[in-house]
């Protein structure tokens, strides 16, 4: 993405809203992770050290997003705290970019000589007819490779951990898998018609490596959006040189630089138009599948198509600071971050690999005691250590929120953080700006009150004329209007603006003013007022059709305007809005929105980021409405890259559909070992069958989140 810092000064990105200058925030990626035991070591192991505000571990991304003081506490040291644990980190660049340790590329291969290896021994051992004279040392010589090479990655993790006085996932599976190699080559060498247990060691590793060789390619299609979306990114740049064009690598382009996009190419970078006109596809970004025509002085953003136009465009961002980098940068946050529900799985997943080991030997020794069956007991103490790894409960939220953050992000939204989606189940009341959320923001002539037998034409003539000279919103629309009915305008000379009060001007010998008086506009001429003109603020044309939304999610729209009761309350009642709160400041909306918020109602408010951005940040959910440039909204909760207000509907929706989902994948993960252990201790569950349900259970999570790369929005 021509990224021009320095590695170092890249990651550390700038500090949130609302938070000491010294903060920083920084990726890393963590090697060596393999459940939620995992992630709730490392988290533990940063969050201890002295300096560091929070750290969020994700085991889908396999990242860690601190937040800490850089006076008090140096990036060295967040990379050797979880060394000391057991696991490498490496600083991300500050990139978004997807790790590409992510691939399941090098697991196939384990999991191919691994499948290899143990079908023999599950034939001869299960199948007595293939069973020959001492079948049982050639099912050891296959098992062994199996077991100890294949899965060596669950003994080292093991070792590794041990060293650190933990244990996790791989923990239970070494053990499991290592018990029933040693167990069966000493009843092979030991105990005379003794019975083996090989085909348990190679079938468990076998499967579980293939259930995370699964699982990993599931997690790169969970990111895939993302990923997607950096893709689009440009990797050279058609530069203006002299009276022709050269074309070189995008890390060469700097602000104030001056590049080319012919028809059919991306745009190098965010830019200003200087010469040209074209249409822009920005659908990638801002989820509008209609081209948007540009033309001298708009804003191009980065990856986005030039259709049919050459442009030549003055770049003003680069590298990390383009929308396609800071979109990016939004969802990586939103994904490396942690629901609060999650945090309790976390939380029991520290504590529940030393209890399940308990309870296995617990197991042991009871059958043993109870029963004197050694088999028996061993089968069952090795089915308890395998069915109750907690893979699944690590992935249950970061496969979710990877999955429906970049779905959100191709459809234009984005969400700033997994904390958000617990807010929207709650929301009653949707606080809507008015000027630029449910109108376009651009006045238009509405009605014209005539006195005392003017003529219209005269009016519209005279006023236009004048107003023609104007920049002034009100000026821009009656000199539109005039020109729609009359078509060309006489020239007005001696033309002055008085601010706040109105033009005036000479138009074909007469004097004429329009003036502002008492919420309108008067036309006079010759001394004497001629008419009254009304304007006001086009509605949108989905502005109706959102409010209707909002209702069918149980939420009460309210309108809250800093503009005259009159046209405010004009425009409510037309979308059928009850609730309206006109003529309010920046700062009254906050307060506004804290009063509700006093009186037990949970509100999101709704505005352009701007002079709404008190009102956003006092809200319980804040979501502004933004162009695809213009993704900055420090003080929103969630981003729509739109100006189409259905979508703060398809925001909620998807919040809340994420959030459904993880609530689903957490209860299915605790389900399965609630069940599971039980059936494993009572002897009712086959360590290989046990294997394989472990497996399942977190293929079942994943397949659960992935069904959420089909939400649509719009009732989707």
């Amino acid at each position: 993405m021509g990224y021009v810092e320095s590695d170092t000064e890249a990651a550390q990105t700038a500090p949130r809203p609302n938070e000491p200058s010294g903060l920083l925030q920084q990726d890393l990626d963590i090697d060596g992770m393999t459940c939620a035991a995992c992630v709730s070591r490392v988290e533990r192991a940063l969050t201890d050290l002295d300096g560091v505000e929070e750290a969020s571990v994700n085991l889908a991304t396999e990242t860690a997003l601190v937040r800490y003081d850089a006076e008090r506490i140096a990036l060295d040291a967040l990379m050797a705290a979880t060394e000391r644990v057991g696991y490498r980190s490496i600083a991300r660049d500050g990139g978004a970019r997807p790790r590409s340790a992510s691939s399941p590329g090098n697991l196939s291969w384990t999991v191919l000589r691994a499948a290899v290896l143990t079908l023999p021994v599950v034939l001869i051992s299960m199948i007595p007819p293939l069973q020959f004279a001492n079948w049982e040392w050639v099912a050891l010589a296959l098992c062994a490779p199996v077991v100890l090479v294949a899965g060596w990655r669950f003994h080292a993790a093991a070792l590794r951990n041990l060293r650190h006085g933990a244990a996790t996932m791989d923990t239970l599976v070494s053990i499991g898998t290592l018990a029933a190699l040693v167990w069966s080559t000493v009843a092979l060498v030991a105990v005379d018609g003794g019975h083996v247990y090989f085909e348990v060691g190679a079938v468990i590793t076998t499967l579980i490596l293939l259930g995370r060789y699964l699982e990993r390619g599931a997690r790169r299609r969970s990111s895939a959006a993302v990923r997607r979306l950096l893709e689009l990114e440009a990797r050279e740049a058609r530069i203006v040189e002299g009276e022709g064009e050269r074309v070189v690598p995008i890390e060469a382009l700097s602000p104030g630089g001056v590049f080319v996009a012919r028809p059919g190419e991306r745009i190098a970078t965010d830019g200003i138009v200087v010469d040209g006109a074209s249409a822009i596809d920005a659908s990638m970004l801002t989820g509008e599948p209609v081209p948007v025509e540009v033309a001298a002085g708009d804003d191009v953003a980065g990856a986005t198509l030039n259709t049919y136009g050459r442009l030549t465009i003055r770049a003003t961002r680069v590298g990390s600071d383009t929308a396609l980098a800071r979109i990016a940068r939004l969802v990586a946050d939103a994904q490396a971050g942690k629901a609060p529900v999650q945090r309790l799985a976390d939380r029991v997943a520290a504590v529940f690999v030393p209890i399940v080991a308990a309870i296995a030997l617990s197991t042991l020794v009871a059958w043993l005691a109870i029963t004197g069956d050694a088999e028996a007991a061993f089968t069952a103490a090795i089915a308890v250590l395998i069915v109750a790894c907690p893979c699944a409960l690590g992935l249950a939220t970061p496969t979710a929120l990877m999955v429906g953050t970049g779905r959100g992000a191709q459809l234009g939204i984005l969400i700033r953080g997994p904390e958000i989606l617990e807010r929207t189940e709650s929301i009653t009341t949707v606080a809507l700006d008015k000027t630029g959320t449910l109108t376009e923001g651009e006045l238009e002539l509405s009605a014209i009150e005539l006195l005392d037998g003017t003529a219209r034409d005269d009016v519209l003539r005279y006023a236009g004329a004048v107003e023609d000279a104007s920049e002034h919103p009100i000026g821009i629309a009656v000199a539109r209007a005039a020109h729609a009915e009359l078509g060309t305008l006489p020239h007005a000379s001696s033309f002055r603006a008085m601010p706040g009060v109105g033009v005036t001007g000479c138009v074909e010998g007469h004097e004429v003013e329009v003036r502002q008086t008492k919420g309108r506009i008067t036309v006079a001429w010759d001394g004497e007022d001629r008419a009254h003109l009304t304007l006001r603020d086009t509605i949108k044309p989905t502005s109706s059709e959102a409010v209707d939304e909002l209702r069918e999610l149980s939420l009460e729209p309210l309108l809250v305007s800093g503009d005259a009761s009159a046209v405010t309350h004009e425009v409510a009642a037309e979308l059928g809005i009850a609730r309206v709160e006109a003529g309010t400041l920046p700062h009254e909306k906050a307060a506004l929105v804290a009063e509700l918020q006093e009186a037990g109602e949970v509100v999101a408010m709704v505005g352009d980021g701007i002079n709404d951005a008190p009102a956003l940040a006092q809200a319980d959910l804040g979501i502004a409405l933004a162009s695809g440039t213009d993704i900055s909204v420090e003080a929103a909760d969630v981003t729509l890259l739109t100006s189409d207000l259905r979508g703060v509907a398809n925001a909620i929706r998807l919040a809340r559909r994420v959030l459904s989902t993880i609530k689903q994948n957490l209860f299915w993960a605790f389900a399965y070992n609630v069940a599971a252990i039980p059936l494993a201790v009572a002897g009712l569950l086959n360590p290989i069958v046990a294997a394989a349900a472990m497996a399942a259970s977190s293929l079942l999570v994943v397949g659960n989140s992935l069904r959420l790369r089909r939400f649509q929005g719009m009732r989707g």
